[in-house]
């Protein structure tokens, strides 16, 4: 199942992209939902995915977490089922990221697949991410309102929201609908009937979670030792005092870091590493060099498995946290701009030894698989 999207996309980025709010009718035609709402409740089942279901009654707003074992006590309406990274699982949705993919593997986060019944929704609240919801099956209303300084609230532990808005985007979406929605903008949607939505987020890492992070990789391949010296000393009228001078070369101390040569590869190992759990399953038994070969030669396409992150920095290619060397650039750029590759291209890396036991090696991590084992599962 393949999807094509209808958005002019350097207009869009001119006029839209983390600036304001717009629903593009039909932007996908003749939409096809990928998934059904029992298989997206089979998955809110499984331990590996991240599942909620929010629900409002006369109590109030309830949220809870998955695995879930049942819906048999869901009533008829004001409740959702959302689950996250259903591209990382379901094959045939993840394909709606590819649309999506001109704006950069690394900046797309995931796929949540939501199914409400009618009048469900998560209550008014705003993201700190960019968002696309394509409508699927059934009818939803969305508002959006202005990225003016909102209160946010929170009327239960797991769900924040916003006090009530003025909307600027009123709009009833139908299936092949989408609405973006830049970060800071709240907005609320609420199914007018049983409905199906998909949400391709954007990852915006915060500065606190790139330090930490880059304070962890430091700490892990003992960077950083120099320590601070003053052969320049000065006396002080004050013991307690510290001198300007004296902050600003602890200050390069740090900073000396980030523009040394080990950020460029903590930085592709942190931003292809995934969010959300993948959905790895290393083949068992696992294949010999000669059985990849004979796999390529038998017309078998090769296909990445959900929600992997490869990526090329400078030099070097990062595949979920990890940095792949290889002498071929050509392979290198073939794993990482290909979600499915097909025997033809893969065939002169298969001649090369080298190429070949490093493709068998991560088919054996699970990180690519041979079309035929999706049809067997």
């Amino acid at each position: 199942m393949s999807f094509e999207l209808s958005i002019d996309w350097p207009e869009f980025l001119a006029t839209y992209w983390q600036k304001k709010p717009v629903v593009i009718r039909q932007a996908f035609r003749d939409f096809q939902d990928p998934i059904s709402p029992d298989e997206l409740a089979g998955l809110a089942m499984e331990n590996e995915v991240d599942s909620r279901l929010v629900s409002q009654n006369a109590k109030g707003w309830q949220v809870a977490h998955g695995p879930f074992t049942d819906f048999d006590q869901l009533e008829e309406s004001h409740w959702s089922l959302l689950v996250q990274a259903v591209n990382h699982w379901h094959p045939a949705a993840a394909e709606l990221m590819h649309p999506f993919r001109v704006l950069s593997d690394w900046r797309m986060d995931d796929l949540m697949v939501s199914f409400s019944v009618p009048n469900g929704g998560v209550g008014p609240h705003l993201d700190q991410y960019d968002v696309f919801i394509i409508q699927g099956a059934g009818k939803r209303h969305w508002r959006v309102g202005n990225n003016d300084v909102i209160a946010q609230h929170s009327p239960h532990p797991d769900l924040l929201q916003v006090a009530p808005f003025e909307a600027i985007i009123d709009e009833i979406l139908e299936p092949g609908d989408l609405v973006y929605i830049p970060p800071g903008f709240p907005h609320e949607g609420y199914s007018l009937e049983n409905s199906l939505n998909y949400s391709v987020g954007f990852r915006a890492p915060s500065a606190k979670e790139l330090l930490s992070g880059f304070a962890d990789y430091v700490l892990a391949h003992e960077l950083g030792s120099r320590r601070y010296q003053d052969a320049d000393l000065r006396l002080r009228d004050n013991a307690s005092t510290v001198l300007t001078d004296e902050v600003e070369t602890l200050r390069k101390m740090m900073i000396s870091l980030l523009h040394s040569q080990d950020f460029t590869p903590w930085i592709g190992e942190f931003l292809s590493q995934s969010r959300h759990e993948l959905d790895i399953a290393p083949p068992e038994p696992a294949y010999q060099e000669d059985e990849v070969r004979s796999a390529v030669e038998e017309g078998t396409p090769l296909h990445r498995i959900g929600g992997l992150k490869v990526l090329q920095l400078a030099e070097h290619t990062f595949i979920n946290g990890e940095i792949l060397s290889s002498a071929d650039s050509n392979f290198l750029s073939l794993l990482a701009n290909s979600t499915i590759i097909t025997p033809t291209q893969l065939q002169p890396f298969t001649e090369n030894p080298v190429l070949l036991a490093q493709l068998t090696g991560l088919i054996n991590a699970g990180y690519w698989y041979f079309a035929e084992e999706q049809d067997d599962a």
